[in-house]
This record gives structure tokens, sequence and C-alpha cells, in this order.
């Protein structure tokens, strides 16, 4: 099964809630900071500067939609390679 990186530069992010609001199964408004990051669930680093994950392939498309309509392209997408 494929899996895919995402990469939440939290530096970058000014939390609008976008990509929460389109994808609540991968982003959410932290806590923290108020910034995006990757949920819990598939959450491998968090920082007040960086939040990666590991999410499913049934997940890809949601991921990309908010990423894709991040209004200052904070957020990656990518296939991980094994």
């Amino acid at each position: 099964m494929v899996k895919y990186k995402v990469v939440v530069n939290r530096s970058l992010c000014i939390a609008c809630g976008v990509a929460p609001a389109l994808c609540p199964e991968v982003f959410e408004l932290g806590s923290d900071t108020g910034r995006n990051k990757v949920v819990g669930k598939y959450s491998t680093e968090l920082s007040e500067e960086i939040s990666v994950g590991i999410i499913p392939e049934e997940l890809h498309q949601c991921a990309k939609r908010g990423a894709d309509s991040c209004p200052v392209s904070a957020i990656s997408v990518e296939e991980v390679k094994d």
C-alpha cells in the first residue's frame, strides 16, 4: 500500500483553518500555537516550526486538497518511497 508524507511548515502557517476545514481527517489547528498540524493519529514529528505525518493512500486526495488550498503554500504532500 502506498503511503504519503505530509509536511506542514508551521512557521509559514497563518492559521486560517482552510486545510482543517477541507480535510479534518489529516489536519487540525494545534492548541499549542494555533497553527495547522497533522492530527495525532498520523503525526511522526511535531514542533513549533514543523508538523510531519505519514498518511494512508485513501487520505491522499483529501490531504492534497487541503495542501493545494493553503494560501501561503505551507503544506506539502509527497509519496513515500520504500
